[in-house]
């Protein structure tokens, strides 16, 4: 080997970037270092096991355990004798559990329908179409996340008791819900950002080939940006899920109002043991939702970052 050689290698080894931690690779071979590592990955892994599992846990305990139990010693060990399946049954007859269920997934159905459309639409002219404008539309949809929710709620809700121009009014409906829900500044800057990773060239060869927006659209934009869309669908069920004040305010009939409304006027009517049954059959569904689709929710905010062309 000649010298030249050598002295390529010595430079393209100091070239590429070093990984530096608190304790050298020559310590981590001790066996010392690898049990105290070991040790404390184990520690680290249960207590995040036990903070993230722990409350689901003990809310399914609890779901099957008398009220008295429940009072008495809340974080006692589980009595296998005194398993009451029947608060299930009836947090699901006597509190309308399946009722408010369904009303829940309507409602999260169409606001993710609303969410897709509008933001997809927003993120395609802003980032694809690039109208001379385009920088306007996007400082406002930045703007407006400057904007706490509570102050514009007051506003928002005038806005839908009389609506502006048309007049009528869409309180009561699900109108009212899934329209303000497609207003999502946050999602319309992410699929900006995910638009603008997709390279050029493509569009360029689609406008040749004599393609208009809506195919470039539906024909390349949407199939590339699926791992995307798919976050942003889960994001909305799970914010649709677990919103409280404004249903309360825009569907005043209980027959149309989603779980998160109807669980304090049910922890009114009923004993704590199907208060806690309600609430373990109203988190099943967003537990099982993000259990499904882990996956594609990991890889999509993986893919958030851009695709290299």
């Amino acid at each position: 080997m000649t010298d030249r050689s050598v002295l390529r290698r010595s430079r393209r080894a100091d070239s590429e970037p070093v990984a530096r931690s608190l304790v050298s690779d020559a310590d981590r071979k001790r066996p010392s270092v690898r049990v105290a590592f070991g040790i404390a990955q184990v520690l680290v892994f249960a207590g995040l096991l036990v903070a993230g599992l722990g409350p689901l846990v003990w809310l399914a305990l609890a779901a099957v355990s008398p009220t008295q139990e429940i009072i008495r010693d809340p974080l006692g060990f589980f009595d296998i004798t005194q398993v009451r399946w029947e608060n299930l049954a009836i947090a699901w007859e006597r509190g309308r559990i399946g009722l408010y269920l369904g009303n829940t997934a309507l409602l999260a159905a169409g606001s993710v329908v609303s969410t897709l459309v509008v933001c997809i639409s927003a993120a395609f002219v802003i980032s694809v179409l690039r109208p001379r404008w385009g920088n306007v539309l996007s400082f406002a949809i930045l703007a407006t996340l400057f904007i706490p929710g509570i102050v514009s709620l007051v506003p928002l809700y005038l806005t839908v008791l009389r609506l502006p121009v048309v007049g009528g009014s869409l309180v009561g409906t699900h109108w009212a819900v899934w329209l303000p829900a497609a207003a999502s500044a946050f999602n319309v800057l992410v699929l900006v950002r995910f638009f603008d990773s997709i390279p050029t060239s493509l569009f360029e060869a689609a406008r040749l080939d004599g393609a208009g927006p809506l195919r470039i659209l539906f024909s390349i934009v949407l199939p590339l940006s699926r791992p995307i869309l798919g976050v942003i669908a889960l994001l909305t069920v799970m914010a649709s899920w677990k919103d409280y004040l404004w249903p309360l305010l825009v569907l005043p009939n209980p027959d149309t109002q989603p779980v998160s409304v109807a669980l304090p006027r049910l922890a009114q009517q009923t004993e704590l043991s199907v208060q806690m049954a309600a609430l373990f059959l109203s988190l099943l569904i967003p537990v099982v939702l993000f259990v499904v689709f882990q996956r594609q929710f990991l890889r999509g905010v993986s893919m958030s970052g851009g695709i290299k062309g």
